[in-house]
C-alpha cells in the first residue's frame, strides 16, 4: 500500500488530522506522567517501615497537673509516672511486651539530627541526616526490628531524661542504611560518632536491618533509612508507648488500655484517637498517596477513553464522506481486507506523527514538573510503553468505522451521491 495516495488524502482533511494528532500527543504527555507518578505513590505506599505490623499499636496520653521538668526533681517524678504506665501494660495479659517511643515510621512526628564522625561538624559540611527513636530494651521485641550485626539494648543502657535535655547518650543502635553511609569502607560496630555537631561521642553497639523515618513527605527522600536507636526514656507531660499484643489480641488490648492507664492515674488524657493501631497509623500516612494515585489513573482512563471516542468519531466521519470512493475501490478489485487496512494505516500514520510529537511533551512535562515538584527524571521506558498504548489505542477505535466501510457493497457505494 503506497503513502502518497494516502497522505495526499489527509491534507484534504488537515483541520481533523492535525486536531487527532494533537490530542493524541497531549494524551501521550500527561497519561506517561501519570503513569509514573502512580508507580511513586504505590511504591511508597507498599515499602516497608522495618516494623513487624502485625499486632502492634500506639498509645499517646498526657497527664493533667503534671511537673513542668523545669524544677529540680520533676524529671524524676515524670519517669516515675511513665515507669507506672509501662509495668501496668506489660502486666495486662494479651500484652507481649511494650516499650516507651517518642515516634514510630509513618507517624510524621519526628525528632531529626544528624551523625558525623567528627565532633562539631554542622550538618551543611557532608555528614548525614538522621531521625531519633527514644525507647528502652523493649525496643526491638515491640517493633520486630532485625539486628544484622551487633546487640540491643540491655536494661543497663537505658537512661531517662527530660524532654528538653540535650545530653548525648553514651551507646547507639543505627541502621545499616545510615551505618553504611557513615562508613562505607568497613563496619561501624564499636566505632564513634557524634550526634547534632556535639563534642561527646556516642558508640555503635548494633545495626538493625530497616527502620523507616517517621515523615512520609518528600523532604525526607534523602534520609528516608537513616533512623537512630537511643537508650532513653524521654520525660515530659505526655507520652508514647509502642505495644504488641498477643496473636489476635489486638482488639481486646485497645479496649482495655484506657481503663488500665486510668486505673494507675486519672489524671490524664486520652481521646478516641490516643489507642490506635499500627495499621491505621499506615492507612493515615498515604492517605494522600493513595487519593493521588486514584485520581490519576481517572484522568488517565478518561483521557484514553476521549482519544478513541475522538478517533471513532473523525474515522467514521471520513467514511461517510468517502462513501463513493470506497465503493468505487471495491467496483475495481479492492478486497474487504484492502478497505479495512487502508483505514488502519490511515490511522497509523496519524498516532505516529502524535506520538513523536507527544514524545517531546511527555519529556518536557517531566522537567517541569522536576522543577517545580520534585518529581524524579521519568524514565524512557515509560514513553516507550505509552507509544505502544496510544498506538494500539488508535488501531483498537478505527477498527469498528474501517470495518463498517469494508462492508460497505459496491453497487450500493457507486449509487451514492
Amino acid at each position: 500500500m503506497k503513502l502518497h495516495p494516502m497522505i495526499a488524502a489527509l491534507r484534504r482533511h488537515k483541520a481533523g488530522v492535525v486536531l487527532i494528532a494533537l490530542q493524541i500527543a497531549l494524551t501521550l504527555a500527561i497519561v506517561c506522567n501519570a503513569v509514573f507518578i502512580i508507580g511513586q505513590r504505590v511504591s511508597r505506599v507498599n515499602r516497608p517501615t522495618g516494623l513487624d505490623e502485625n499486632n502492634l499499636m500506639l498509645v499517646t496520653q498526657s497527664w493533667v497537673g503534671a511537673p513542668s521538668g523545669d524544677q529540680p526533681g520533676d524529671v524524676d517524678k515524670l519517669d516515675s509516672m511513665q515507669q507506672a504506665d509501662l509495668a501496668a501494660l506489660r502486666a495486662m495479659p494479651d500484652v507481649e511486651s511494650v516499650a516507651p517511643i517518642n515516634s514510630l515510621p509513618l507517624l510524621n512526628s519526628s525528632w531529626n539530627g544528624s551523625a558525623a564522625l567528627k565532633p562539631g561538624v554542622e550538618l551543611r559540611e557532608g555528614n548525614a541526616r538522621t531521625t531519633y527513636y527514644f525507647t528502652d530494651e523493649q525496643a526491638f521485641r515491640t517493633l520486630g526490628l532485625k539486628l544484622v550485626a551487633g546487640r540491643a539494648f540491655t536494661p543497663a543502657d537505658v537512661q531517662h531524661r527530660g524532654f528538653r535535655d540535650t545530653s548525648t547518650p553514651p551507646v547507639v543502635i543505627v541502621t545499616k542504611a545510615l551505618a553504611d553511609k557513615l562508613f562505607p569502607d568497613g563496619t561501624a560496630l564499636g566505632k564513634t560518632i557524634f550526634l547534632d555537631g556535639g563534642s561527646s561521642p556516642s558508640t555503635i553497639i548494633g545495626e538493625v536491618d530497616r527502620l523507616q523515618v517517621p515523615g512520609t513527605g518528600s523532604w525526607t527522600n534523602s534520609f528516608t533509612w537513616n533512623a537512630t536507636l537511643v537508650p532513653t526514656r524521654l520525660d515530659a507531660g505526655f507520652a508514647r508507648y509502642a505495644v504488641r499484643a498477643k496473636p489476635g489480641r489486638l482488639d481486646a488490648v485497645m479496649h482495655a488500655v484506657p481503663q488500665v492507664l486510668y486505673g494507675v492515674n486519672r489524671m490524664r488524657v486520652l481521646d478516641d484517637d490516643s489507642v490506635k493501631p499500627f495499621a491505621q497509623i499506615r492507612q493515615e500516612a498515604y492517605r494522600s498517596d493513595v487519593g493521588m494515585a486514584i485520581l490519576m489513573g481517572v484522568v488517565c482512563l478518561i483521557l484514553l477513553g476521549v482519544t478513541a471516542a475522538g478517533i471513532v468519531g473523525l474515522t467514521s466521519f471520513w467514511v461517510g464522506q468517502r462513501h463513493r470512493q470506497i465503493g468505487v475501490r471495491r467496483a475495481l478489485g479492492a478486497r474487504k481486507i484492502d478497505i479495512l487496512h487502508y483505514f488502519q494505516m490511515e490511522n497509523l500514520l496519524i498516532s505516529g506523527v502524535g506520538a513523536l510529537i507527544g514524545l517531546g511533551l511527555a519529556i518536557g512535562l517531566n522537567m517541569l514538573l522536576m522543577k517545580h515538584f520534585e518529581m524524579d527524571r521519568l524514565p524512557v521506558l515509560y514513553v516507550l510503553a505509552g507509544i505502544v498504548v496510544v498506538m494500539a489505542l488508535g488501531q483498537g477505535a478505527v477498527f469498528a468505522p474501517a470495518r463498517r466501510a469494508s462492508n460497505v457493497p459496491p453497487v450500493v457505494a457507486t449509487r451514492s451521491v
